[in-house]
C-alpha cells in the first residue's frame, strides 16, 4: 500500500522528536540563541549612546554609558555563540547517530525482497550523506530561525521605538523577498533529490569497484572502471552545480530588494531629519540595527537551502524507516526442533516475476539424514533452502518442520535451529575467534570454537596463523584463501549445534582431502540433525540418504546415488558428465 507523502511541516516535526530524549540539552541550546540573539539590538541601542557621548558631546558618562555596556555585551554575545554552538552540534550528532541505528536495526529486519530492490551503494548513501544532510537541517535551520528569528525581532523592535514609519518602510521588502524564496523552494528541493541519487549512484560505483578489484586487474578494466566512476563522480558534480546555481540566483534577488528598500529608508530619513522627526543619534541608531538586519535576513534567505537538502533527505531516511519488517505472525516457539521437514507441492516466483523459480516440489526429510540437492546452475536448489529459512515465503504449496506450518513458527524460533554456510561466504573483519562464536554463539568457550574448528578440518590452519584464533583475518576474510574462508564459515555453523544444517555448495572451495574429511565430520555428528547439502561436486554426496535432482525449477528424480544411477535419468547424465571430466583431468596431469 503506497504511503501518503507527508509535508515538509510533518517531515520537520518528526525530525524534531528525535530531538525530545535531549530537551535539556537543546533548551540550553535554544536559551543560549535567545541571549545571543538579544545582543543585536543591544548593540544597536548603544550607537545611541555613542553618538550622544562621542560627536554631541552630552553630559553621559561614556565609561558607565558606551565602554562597559560594550564589553558586557560582547562578552555576553561570546559566552552564548560558545555555549549554543555546542549544544546545538551535541543534540545533532546524537540525533544523526539514533537515527542511523533506526535504520540499521530497521536494515536487520527489512524482508530480503525489499532489499533485492536496493543496491548496496545506495543503502550506504543513505547512511552517510543523507544522515549528514539531515544534520544541517537539524542544526543551521534551528539555529537561524532561533537566533535570527529573536535578532530580527529585538531589531525591528528598537527600530520601531525610534521610528515606527521608517521602519514600516523598512519590512515592504519583506513580502517581496517572500516571494522570491517561495520560487526557488520547489526548485531547491527536485534538484536536492537528484543530488542525492547521484550520491547513491556513485556509492555504488564505488562499492563495486572495491569488491572487485581482482577482476578489475586481471582484465584490465581500470579505464573502463575509472570512466565508470568518473561518470557517476561528474554527475553529482553537475547536480550539485544546478543547486549551487539555483540557491545562488536567490541572493543577488534578495540584495537587490535590500539597496531598493535602503534608498528609500534614506529618503524619507531625510524628510523626517528636515521636520525635527528624528534625531542625529536616533537616525545613528536607527541604521545601524538596519544594517545589523541585514545578515540575519540574509542567512534567512539562504536557509531554504538547508531546509530543502534536508526535507529530502528526510523522505529518504522516513521512507526507509518506514518499511515494513518481516512478517512474523507465528506464534509456536520450541527451544530445540528435531530437524523433520516435509514439504509439499511447493510453488515460489520472485517478487512479481512471471516465471516461478520452483514448482510443485515435495521432499521429507527425516532427522538424521543427509538430504542432498543437485542439479544445473538456475534450477532453484538455493531458492529451496532459502525458503527453509523463511528468507522469502512461497506462494503456493506447504512447508512444515517437526510438524509445525513454518507460518505458525516464529521466526527467531525457526531460525535459532538452522545454521547456514552459504555459496557466497560472509566473514568480518575480525579474529578467526569472534567469526566463529558468532551472533548468539558470542559466549562460547575455547574449547567448543576450537571443536568445531577441528570438525570443519580448520583447526591445523587455524593454529598456524601468526596469532591462532586472535589473528585478524582482514575485510570479509581476504587474507585467507577461499577455502580457508569456507572452513571459517563451516566452523561457525558447526558451532551454532543446529537440528537443521544447510549446506550450500560450502565445500567447493576446498581439495578432495579437505572435503572428505569434512563429509567423515558430517557423519559423525549426523545423527541429531537433519543435513541439506547442495552439492556442487557428485562424487561427495554419493552416501547420501536422498538425493533430489532438480531442473528448471522441478524435482524431476529423487532417491539413492544407486537408485538414481540405475534410472540413467538426470542424475546419471551429470554423475557421467562429471566423471568424464575428472578422468580427462586426471590424464592430463
Amino acid at each position: 500500500m503506497k504511503q501518503k507523502k507527508s509535508t515538509d511541516l510533518e517531515l520537520y516535526l518528526r525530525l524534531l522528536t528525535y530531538v525530545k530524549p535531549y530537551l535539556r540539552i537543546f533548551l540550553v541550546a535554544v536559551f543560549a540563541l535567545a541571549v545571543l540573539a538579544l545582543t543585536s539590538p543591544a548593540i544597536a541601542a548603544l550607537f545611541k549612546n555613542i553618538t550622544e557621548g562621542v560627536f554631541q558631546l552630552s553630559e553621559i558618562n561614556l565609561v558607565t554609558h558606551v565602554i562597559v555596556p560594550i564589553i558586557l555585551v560582547f562578552l555576553v554575545a561570546a559566552v552564548a555563540s560558545y555555549i549554543s554552538r555546542y549544544a546545538l552540534a551535541w543534540v545533532a550528532d546524537r540525533l544523526v547517530m539514533d537515527l542511523r541505528m533506526e535504520m540499521f536495526n530497521r536494515l536487520l529486519s527489512v524482508p530480503c525482497a525489499g532489499l533485492d530492490r536496493h543496491s548496496a551503494g545506495s543503502l550506504i548513501s543513505r547512511f552517510t550523506f543523507d544522515a549528514a544532510q539531515l544534520k544541517e537541517a537539524a542544526t543551521n535551520v534551528i539555529t537561524t530561525l532561533s537566533r535570527d528569528t529573536l535578532s530580527i525581532i529585538g531589531l525591528a523592535a528598537w527600530m520601531a521605538w525610534i521610528d515606527w514609519a521608517l521602519t514600516l518602510v523598512a519590512f515592504l521588502a519583506g513580502p517581496v523577498i517572500l516571494s522570491v524564496l517561495l520560487l526557488l523552494r520547489r526548485r531547491l528541493r527536485r534538484i536536492s533529490r537528484l543530488v542525492q541519487d547521484s550520491m547513491a549512484d556513485l556509492h555504488n560505483a564505488l562499492g563495486e569497484a572495491i569488491a572487485a578489484h581482482r577482476i578489475i586487474r586481471i582484465f584490465a578494466g581500470q579505464e573502463q572502471e575509472s570512466e565508470r566512476v568518473g561518470q557517476k563522480a561528474n554527475a553529482n558534480r553537475q547536480a550539485n552545480m544546478k543547486f549551487v546555481a539555483a540557491s545562488a540566483a536567490g541572493t543577488p534577488a534578495i540584495n537587490v530588494i535590500t539597496a531598493l528598500a535602503l534608498g528609500l529608508i534614506v529618503y524619507v530619513a531625510a524628510q523626517h531629519a528636515a521636520t525635527d522627526r528624528i534625531t542625529v543619534a536616533e537616525f545613528n541608531s536607527f541604521f545601524a540595527a538596519l544594517l545589523m538586519l541585514l545578515s540575519p535576513l540574509r542567512r534567512l534567505a539562504r536557509i531554504n537551502e538547508d531546509l530543502q537538502r534536508g526535507l529530502t533527505a528526510c523522505e529518504s531516511v522516513f521512507a526507509f524507516i518506514d518499511q515494513e519488517a518481516e512478517a512474523d505472525a507465528g506464534k509456536v516457539s520450541v527451544s530445540r526442533l528435531t530437524g523433520q521437514i516435509e514439504i509439499r507441492n511447493l510453488s515460489f516466483a520472485y517478487g512479481t516475476a512471471d516465471e516461478p523459480v520452483l514448482q510443485d516440489v515435495s521432499l521429507n526429510a527425516q532427522p538424521g539424514q543427509l538430504i542432498a540437492i543437485v542439479g544445473p546452475s538456475g534450477s532453484g536448489k538455493t531458492s529451496l533452502v532459502d525458503l527453509v529459512a523463511r528468507f522469502y515465503d512461497a506462494q503456493g504449496g506447504e512447508m512444515r518442520v517437526d510438524g509445525h506450518d513454518i507460518r505458525d513458527l516464529s521466526l527467531a524460533c525457526l531460525r535459532e535451529n538452522i545454521a547456514l554456510v552459504s555459496q557466497d561466504v560472509v566473514l568480518y573483519n575480525d579474529t578467526v575467534f569472534n567469526n566463529i562464536a558468532y551472533g548468539g554463539n558470542r559466549g562460547a568457550g575455547m574449547e567448543r570454537v576450537r571443536e568445531a574448528a577441528r570438525l570443519a578440518d580448520a583447526l591445523t590452519f587455524i593454529e598456524d596463523l601468526e596469532n591462532g584464533f586472535d589473528t585478524v583475518i582482514g575485510n570479509n576474510g581476504s587474507r585467507l584463501s577461499g577455502g580457508q574462508r569456507q572452513r571459517i564459515a563451516l566452523a561457525r555453523a558447526l558451532l551454532k549445534d543446529a537440528p537443521i544444517l544447510v549446506l550450500d555448495e560450502a565445500t567447493a572451495a576446498l581439495d578432495t582431502e579437505s572435503e572428505r574429511r569434512i563429509q567423515q565430520s558430517l557423519a559423525s555428528i549426523r545423527q541429531d540433525r537433519t543435513c541439506i547439502i547442495i552439492a556442487h561436486r557428485l562424487t561427495t554426496i554419493e552416501n547420501a540418504d536422498q538425493i533430489l535432482v532438480m531442473d528448471n525449477g522441478r524435482l524431476v528424480e529423487t532417491g539413492t546415488h544407486d537408485q538414481l544411477i540405475a534410472r540413467n535419468g538426470v542424475y546419471s547424465r551429470l554423475y557421467a558428465g562429471e566423471k568424464d571430466v575428472s578422468d580427462q583431468d586426471r590424464k592430463a596431469d
